[in-house]
């Protein structure tokens, strides 16, 4: 059957559209000519709602398998498909990690008949320690052709400069979490003012800058694509916009509550905003968001880490990194709208990470659309996840979506 939807506003990377009535018909989205309408339709009143291409989350975890307490494939693709996605890519951080065909091809089935489709990121190294490579060839056979360490920082320049020169075989893209792990050992949250106050151990933007400025040296020597995840500070921001004007195949990304928070937001102690990288200065949030309008910033992650409740429920030094980010996505663009302005907003979920992903077939990535201006609270009875490390919790938000087609499929929430 077909869906009528009746005075929809679609926005695209340019503008958000007049509103007008538009056909869902075998997966596609048309405009309506209803002189030719000789078909069973079903009519939905999007009156006030918006809608854009299927979104796509370049970074996210499960814990299938071996960590499903966290969370599962199917609780996974649940909240992803309820929160507008229609592709995300996973990484590799599971028990066993997903470093082999048997973990690949376990994954590839358990995720066949989810809405979302599932684009696994496969560890570079052997338990993403940054040590042994894994059979990457092997695994590409498999149709894989993300790879990168996860949450783990390829931190070895060899071998960063080895699997850049191993993914040029068959066009893969390595992601990378760039910073030095020595110089961020024992760090808690931002090095500032904040910290010094506060006591706690920092984590100083130059770990990030400085893996970031040798990983683009590398890249200039080996070619290759990569990719970086997660940005925070202002100088990595710099240094990808110089490498993007010499020609570098180098992309990136940041996570979207990196541009909701600042260090300034951990005077409460709060564990479930103790994530990596940590919240920085509002001088390197301003500056994430001018790489994000200038375009040296690609696209925007939901970096959603579920973890259990005794890794968070503890002192913040001894706390797990990590906060669920889906499910509070769309409330959390809803904050950013007037500073990004959503046609922003929405390439940086779709066309951004596309152009990452290489994905070219527009006609097939899907159709979410949302009201901003729902209210909604999450809590216990509204979670989809597994887990509930997120500082909202609790709490009203705002922006919520309605309706999400991928493929032949349709759900409405």
């Amino acid at each position: 059957m077909a869906i009528l939807l009746k005075s929809l506003q679609l926005i695209d990377s340019e503008k958000i559209h007049p509103a007008q009535d538009y056909l869902i018909k075998d997966g596609e989205v048309i405009s309506v000519d209803y002189r030719k309408i000789d078909f069973e339709i079903e009519s939905i009143d999007c009156k006030g709602l918006f809608g854009s291409k299927g979104w796509i989350d370049l970074r996210c975890m499960m814990g299938e398998p071996g960590l499903e307490y966290k969370e599962t494939i199917e609780s996974l693709g649940e909240v992803l498909a309820s929160s507008g996605f229609t592709k995300a890519v996973i990484m590799p951080n599971t028990l066993p990690t997903l470093q082999s065909k048997n973990e690949i091809r376990y994954v590839k089935a358990k995720s066949s008949t989810l809405f979302t489709e599932l684009i696994i990121q496969a560890a570079a190294t052997r338990d993403s320690k940054g040590e042994d490579f894994t059979e990457i060839l092997d695994i590409n056979n498999e149709g894989v052709f993300v790879f990168g360490d996860g949450v783990s920082p390829l931190s070895n320049p060899d071998r960063l400069m080895k699997i850049l020169h191993y993914l040029q075989k068959f066009d893969g893209v390595l992601f990378d979490h760039s910073y030095d792990p020595l110089l961020a050992m024992f760090g808690q949250m931002h090095e500032g003012y904040v910290s010094t106050r506060v006591g706690m151990k920092g984590i100083p933007n130059i770990s990030e800058d400085i893996a970031i400025q040798r990983n683009i040296e590398i890249l200039r020597y080996t070619g290759g694509k990569l990719h970086i995840q997660t940005i925070s500070s202002s100088k990595s921001v710099e240094l990808i916009r110089i490498a993007k004007k010499e020609g570098l195949n180098i992309t990136a990304d940041v996570s979207i509550y990196q541009l909701i928070f600042s260090d300034s937001d951990l005077d409460s102690f709060d564990s479930n905003l103790k994530v990596m990288p940590p919240f920085r200065s509002t001088a390197d949030r301003k500056a994430l968001v001018d790489g994000l309008i200038d375009g040296t910033i690609d696209a925007i992650v939901s970096n959603h880490q579920p973890q259990d409740f005794d890794s968070k429920h503890m002192e913040f030094d001894l706390a797990s990194f990590g906060m669920i980010g889906l499910q509070t996505f769309l409330p959390a663009m809803v904050k950013l709208a007037d500073e990004l302005t959503w046609p922003l907003l929405i390439k940086k979920i779709t066309q951004g990470p596309a152009f990452v992903l290489k994905l070219k077939n527009s006609k097939g990535m899907g159709l979410t659309i949302f009201d901003p201006k729902e209210k909604w609270v999450f809590d216990q009875q509204s979670n989809l996840s597994l887990s509930r490390n997120t500082p909202w919790f609790g709490k009203e938000l705002m922006g919520k979506v309605k309706y999400s087609f991928n493929g032949s499929q349709f759900k409405r929430f």
